[in-house]
């Protein structure tokens, strides 16, 4: 099975009135692909698929079908396909999408499904009875083909799928079942997130953990002495999986570690903080810290799958949640639209699929972190991050010529006490600048946009900021 949609085709199947349709328009916006309609590309060439059906019969349809899915399945470049709902009946269709898509299915009860179609041209939705015996003979067909299961009308539900993300209430019981595979595991974690939820992760896990590795907390832990131990430490073959367990610090080390040792192996993050839930945890950035900035070691390493539970950040004290919240905002304020959690992440979860190597679109995820960064590391990664992101989003929104005022009243940011031309220097060596040039994510009237600023107007912003 596969394990999400980079570098696949993203194949939407389910019976007649799951909608689909719509689906497939939304998602494919979402991921920056084309959207291809098979039962449309069919009648441009055949007609009417009623009048076919009535001429020829559903047999020589389905070679038709399987021909086109086969074809359009061959193109390299990764689209968002929606198939009819007796196409995964043909056996050729069926290896297709395992060789070339990753499948959700896209689920609808019977009753819904009738309501939907009944009294259209469908051939397949004239008589009531037949409709609900094909349901009960399709649905075993799509279950045996799909990769992700989703409930009918949610576009989040299908991007979270396509990025191998489980969003679930309650997921951390299940975690044993939702890491990929069957192979040995090795749970890493800081003591205080190991002491709540340690044993229950051990417990989820079960005969498939192989041993637990404690770091430090916080971005303490991305520090190189820490890689060093967990490269040693570790024991797992390239079957293996590192299973993160904990706030973005955790996933971004542990992720690091899974990134590099022997040359690679699958990881899982278990993000158990705000911060880890919406941001971190997703899109598989890895990173250690050194001294001359933040994040300017590291790996892109996309996660086999990433286990988000709500459940977690009940423990989550007032201070830690507020820290999540600046990057939930900041998604809010690239999406221009309000956003909860569940759909900040799917926000960030869609651009990072379309830019899995921030070249282009990604980079609107980077909304007050040049500033942030900078100030975290002035602070010698005594600020925090949430902390520093939001102040960051001040610099940003004034740069933008917006207001503040959305910032000032959920996050409150106040200046931070650093040295002005430690904060500079980190901000300079930002990965985020290229030849020079200091590129800053803004705010447009048409959306985000990455611009390049005077060195003059950067420094009076950053300045700004410092107490």
């Amino acid at each position: 099975m596969a394990v999400n949609a980079l570098g696949r085709h993203l194949a939407l199947v389910g019976f007649m009135g799951a909608g689909k349709s719509s689906l497939r328009r939304s998602v494919a916006d979402r991921l920056g692909r084309a959207g291809l309609d098979l039962d449309g590309v069919i009648e441009s060439r055949v007609g009417s698929i009623a009048a076919f059906f009535a001429e020829h019969g559903e047999a020589e349809f389905r070679a038709i079908e399987a021909g086109e899915i086969g074809f359009a399945l061959a193109d390299p470049e990764p689209a968002v396909l929606d198939l009819g709902g007796g196409a995964v009946t043909s056996e050729p269709v069926r290896a297709a999408l395992a060789e070339h898509a990753f499948v959700v299915f896209v689920d609808v009860d019977v009753d819904t499904a009738w309501r939907r179609v009944s009294g259209s041209d469908r051939p397949n939705a004239q008589d009531e009875g037949e409709f609900r015996r094909l349901y009960e003979e399709r649905r075993p067909l799509y279950l045996a083909v799909a990769d992700a299961i989703v409930e009918s009308g949610d576009p989040d539900a299908v991007v979270l799928a396509a990025a191998g993300i489980r969003y679930e209430l309650g997921a951390l019981e299940r975690l044993g079942e939702l890491v990929p595979g069957d192979r040995p595991v090795a749970l890493v974690g800081d003591a205080h997130v190991l002491g709540i939820h340690g044993a229950a992760a051990q417990l989820a896990l079960g005969a498939r953990l192989h041993d637990v590795h404690e770091i430090p907390a916080g971005e303490s832990a991305k520090q190189v002495g820490v890689l060093e131990r967990l490269w040693s430490e570790l024991r797992l073959d390239r079957g293996g999986t590192v299973v993160a367990l904990g706030g973005g610090a955790t996933t971004d080390v542990a992720g690091f570690a899974a990134a590099t040792y022997l040359r690679g192996v699958p990881w899982v993050p278990v993000p158990t903080t705000l911060v880890g839930q919406v941001d971190a945890s997703v899109g598989g950035k890895t990173a250690i810290d050194i001294p001359q900035g933040k994040n300017l070691v590291g790996a892109f390493h996309w996660p086999v799958r990433t286990v988000i539970d709500p459940a977690l950040l009940a423990t989550l004290p007032e201070r830690e949640r507020r820290q999540g919240e600046a990057e939930r905002l900041k998604t809010e304020l690239l999406a221009g639209r309000a956003l909860d959690a569940r759909g900040a992440v799917a926000y960030k979860a869609a651009l990072c699929l379309r830019d899995p190597d921030d070249r282009a679109e990604r980079r609107w995820l980077n909304l007050g972190h040049t500033f942030g960064h900078a100030l975290e590391a002035a602070a010698d990664f005594d600020l925090s991050h949430g902390d520093g992101v939001a102040l960051g989003l001040l610099a940003a929104l004034r740069l933008s010529g917006r207001d503040t005022q959305q910032v000032v009243a959920a996050l409150d940011p106040r200046p931070v006490r650093v040295d002005r031309d430690r904060a500079w220097e980190a901000l300079l060596r930002d990965k985020k600048g290229q030849d020079g040039a200091i590129n800053l994510v803004l705010l447009s009237p048409d959306g985000p946009t990455v611009e390049s600023r005077p060195h003059a107007e950067v420094r009076a912003a950053l300045d700004s900021l410092i107490a």
